[in-house]
């Protein structure tokens, strides 16, 4: 009999034990560029995606659906649901809150890469790191808890385009032109860009040599939030080489113009283990799309500490 594992069940991992079960699937071995690539399906509504993955004994699939029109109806823009299965008897084991999945792996995968950079920019910050996110979302919140689930922070600005009342998770909230908010660029040890920008949102040539930049908002070769000169001067970290030279608009664009060479690319994996090393010399970007192996290792962190019976 499958275990229902609704949203309250999937945010009670928590994001340290999230993290941890990305840091130690990598850490057992897996590669990401053996994974199966997300099928992408056109539907009347608007699209569909299915993302399976197996290791480890397990085999899941996330079935997701984005419906541009649904906001106007009242009804959340993506939906997904989590399907876990044991890998030697094909019994599904588990089904999972999609949704809550997802909110909970994106930003533990960003954490993850860029973990040993944030507790060493820490240990020169004794007030705490300084964030800046743009993006006042689901995505946003998440980056923000995630990273003081593991460092200290001294304080949080949002950017939006329309700015707004200042969201809990946050001690300041400024709209886009501000004049305000490219000091505060300047001054951030961490930069979050979790919005559906279609250009670029942060001005590179404003971040700081130390800072860590973790971009997550665009999955499309042809959308970015990070631009060419920022990609140009930082060391740039994805999940796969295959995946962001395919689906990264930050990474895909920036070669295009030449800034970025795409044999320097680094992958989560390479940042993993005893050889890792903290380097603070340019910016760090991590930029993650999504991929399949990510909802896996965390929805069976999920199902290992229990659940409902359906």
């Amino acid at each position: 009999m499958s275990v229902i594992l609704d949203a309250q069940d999937v945010f009670s991992l928590g994001p340290v034990a999230a993290v941890a079960a990305i840091r130690d699937v990598l850490a057992g071995g897996l590669d990401p560029d053996a994974d199966v690539p997300r099928v992408v399906l056109d539907l009347a509504g608007g699209q569909g995606l299915l993302m399976p993955s197996e290791t480890g004994g397990w085999f899941g699939v996330k079935v997701a659906t984005v419906a541009p029109g649904n906001p106007a109806r009242g009804l959340r823009r993506i939906d997904a649901t989590y399907l876990l299965y044991d890998s030697e008897t094909l019994t599904c084991a588990a089904i999972l809150d999609g949704v809550a999945l997802t909110a909970l792996r994106t930003p533990a995968v960003a954490v993850a890469a860029c973990l040993d950079r944030l507790r060493a920019a820490a240990d020169c910050s004794p007030d705490g790191l300084r964030l800046v996110v743009f993006g006042a979302g689901p995505q946003g919140e998440g980056h923000v808890r995630t990273i003081r689930a593991h460092v200290p922070v001294a304080g949080v600005t949002v950017v939006t385009r329309r700015g707004g009342a200042v969201p809990v998770w946050a001690d300041r909230h400024l709209t886009a032109d501000d004049a305000a908010v490219a000091g505060r660029v300047r001054g951030a040890d961490v930069i979050v860009a979790a919005t559906s920008a279609r250009e670029p949102v942060v001005d590179g040539t404003l971040v700081r040599d130390s800072a860590v930049v973790l971009a997550v908002g665009s999955h499309e070769p042809t959308v970015r939030e990070l631009d060419g000169a920022l990609m140009g001067r930082a060391t740039v970290v994805v999940e796969s080489r295959e995946v962001a030279l395919r689906e990264a608009g930050d990474v895909v664009l920036a070669v295009r113009e030449g800034r970025l060479d795409p044999a320097s690319l680094k992958t989560i994996a390479d940042r993993i283990g005893p050889r890792a090393t903290v380097l603070a010399d340019r910016p760090l970007v991590v930029k993650t799309s999504g991929m399949a192996w990510e909802d896996l290792a965390v929805a069976v962190a999920v199902y290992r500490q229990g659940g409902r019976r359906a």
